[in-house]
């Protein structure tokens, strides 16, 4: 997540590979409660509206027409940001995409290379309902890793001939798109998943005693059930289904 460089790509697994077919880590898909990181709690830090410690009363509610529900319909009453994310409570992401708006939420993905048209969107976006791919998610989550500095996904440095000669050089961009401090406050929330009680705890015992930050997601249109984290210097996103796309950024 330091360098942006690609270390794998991996995807069609199976009886049915097709190695010229779709390239499933740039193929959009809804993102799920994988999204919630990037969508509220980044723009949300960023722009004052929450901290950590940031209560909500996780209920029921309605916006309007819209009435989200948590999984299960189970419900924690007032809750902490910090748990919000553990839990991955979704009535909670969605108050708090209203009280930011949409439009600051839309200014940070487009940041990180994410564009959404928030008309279309609504407040369900919140909840992951946009499509964005396999390979902008780890970008954007390699940019919570990297102390809040953004760097565009490389496959390449460059490619030279045959007599030493460069053909083609490839260009990152490296840009700050949150404050170190708020990178570091979301990295801390996202261990939330991945300990006790977290939708992702039974990942942390495969990990030994190594600091892991990580969501998991799934979403109604694609039940795939991702899993983005980084461990160490490395960043990975790792959909587990029939077609398995793993993706790893140093």
């Amino acid at each position: 997540h330091t360098t942006g460089y690609v270390v794998a790509e991996m995807g069609a697994l199976g009886k049915n590979q097709d190695t010229l077919g779709l390239n499933r880590a740039k193929s959009a898909r809804q993102g799920g409660s994988s999204f919630k990181p990037l969508v509220t709690v980044a723009p949300g830090l960023e722009n004052k509206v929450i901290t950590a410690a940031t209560l909500f009363y996780d209920s029921k509610t309605s916006f309007g027409k819209y009435s989200p529900a948590n999984d299960s319909n189970s419900y924690h009453g007032i809750i902490n940001m910090r748990d919000v994310i553990r839990y991955s409570s979704n009535v909670p992401e969605v108050k708090l995409l209203s009280l930011m708006g949409l439009s600051a939420s839309q200014k940070f993905l487009s940041s990180i290379g994410i564009d959404v048209n928030i008309d279309n969107a609504g407040l369900s976006m919140a909840l992951g309902t946009i499509s964005v791919s396999p390979l902008q998610m780890a970008a954007g989550y390699a940019a919570i890793a990297n102390k809040g500095v953004y760097i565009t996904p490389t496959f390449y440095t460059k490619v030279v001939d045959q007599n030493g000669n460069t053909i083609i050089e490839t260009t990152q961009e490296k840009k700050r798109v949150m404050s170190e401090d708020n990178a570091y406050i979301e990295s801390t929330i996202l261990r939330g998943p991945v300990s006790a009680g977290g939708t992702a705890s039974r990942y942390s015992r495969y990990l030994g005693n190594m600091d892991v930050a990580g969501k998991t997601g799934t979403s109604e249109a694609d039940p795939n059930h991702p899993e983005n984290g980084y461990v160490a210097s490395f960043l990975a996103i790792a959909p587990v289904d029939n077609t398995k796309i793993v993706l790893l950024l140093t």
